[in-house]
């Protein structure tokens, strides 16, 4: 009796040469180790790979595949989050950009990357995501979610908002701005603005003011199950919500941005064996941000 055949899906960031040529490399090794290979119907031409099965763009396309293999940078891996979410199809994301913290490997490893998930000598772990619901005089204007921060900006002038936690008004702020990060979110925007570097497997919600005029305006590290909420103060210009730098919404004067733990996370496929004292997050750190750590001697050895 045979094995059900394996699938897997295949997008990159076509705007760049490299990422294509990676793309049908990819196509060709999954093909030629016997998997059905997805690309879609938006990048095949550039792809231009015989022997895939040619899918339109939407969730079904990661529907039953193994892996969701991504070959670009940060932005391309959050959108091909969109996709591999409702599926609960891990992301593998071969860096091709420039800091590329998402990724699991970089170009030079992309034949090990693949033999491994042929293999399947690869781990999963889950990265905690965020609802985010938009409301303004009683309606729902918007409802998303995020894998790395929803953020409330200004639009031209100062943006003034109140922030509350568990239905309790915190603080109010004058500000560029107020991001609402998750652990996997720490290391991008909110880290920008001067928040903290949260480990992946502490579960936590993060709110940072943007360049706030405020005493009273440091990060701030809340419990997962906390009820976040951003209000744009009435009678001022209202703001904009981006989250994680792909969807926008307009707020209007006196919207009122909700923020909460989703039940449904991200997977991310892992190439490097799985260490609970966080070891391989310590390596990244110190390889994406160019670390010093000349001098490190570590544990004596016996």
């Amino acid at each position: 009796m045979t094995d059900t055949k394996r699938t897997v899906l295949i997008t990159a960031h076509t705007g760049r040469a490299p990422a294509v040529d990676s793309a049908r490399l990819v196509v060709e090794r999954f093909l030629d180790a016997g998997f059905t290979v997805r690309v879609m119907q938006q990048e095949a031409e550039e792809i231009d790979a015989a022997g895939v099965d040619v899918v339109p763009m939407g969730p079904a396309a990661a529907e039953d595949a193994e892996v969701l293999m991504v070959l670009g940078g940060d932005g391309t891996l959050l959108r091909a989050a969109e996709l591999a979410r409702p599926a609960r199809t891990p992301l593998l994301g071969v860096n091709l950009g420039h800091v590329g913290f998402l990724a699991e490997a970089e170009m030079s490893g992309l034949g090990e990357a693949v033999d491994r998930v042929v293999a399947r000598r690869y781990a999963v772990e889950e990265r905690m995501t965020i609802d985010v619901t938009v409301r303004a005089h009683g309606e729902v204007l918007a409802s998303t979610w995020a894998l790395n921060e929803a953020s409330v900006e200004k639009r031209d002038r100062i943006l003034e908002v109140v922030a509350e936690i568990d239905g309790r008004p915190l603080s109010r702020w004058g500000c560029d701005g107020v991001i609402c990060a998750t652990p996997t979110g720490s290391t991008a925007y909110a880290f920008s603005a001067g928040g903290p570097v949260v480990w992946p497997e502490v579960e936590a919600l993060l709110l940072v003011p943007n360049s706030a005029h405020a005493l009273f305006a440091r990060p701030i590290v809340v419990s997962p199950r906390s009820a976040v909420a951003l209000e744009v103060l009435p009678g001022t210009p209202g703001g904009v919500l981006w989250c994680d730098g792909r969807r926008r919404f307009d707020l209007p004067p006196g919207a009122r941005v909700e923020v909460r733990r989703a039940s449904l996370p991200v997977r991310l496929a892992r190439l490097h064996d799985v260490d609970t004292t966080g070891a391989p997050f310590t390596d990244r750190l110190v390889a994406k941000f160019d670390l010093p750590v000349q001098g490190w001697r570590g544990r004596a050895r016996r």
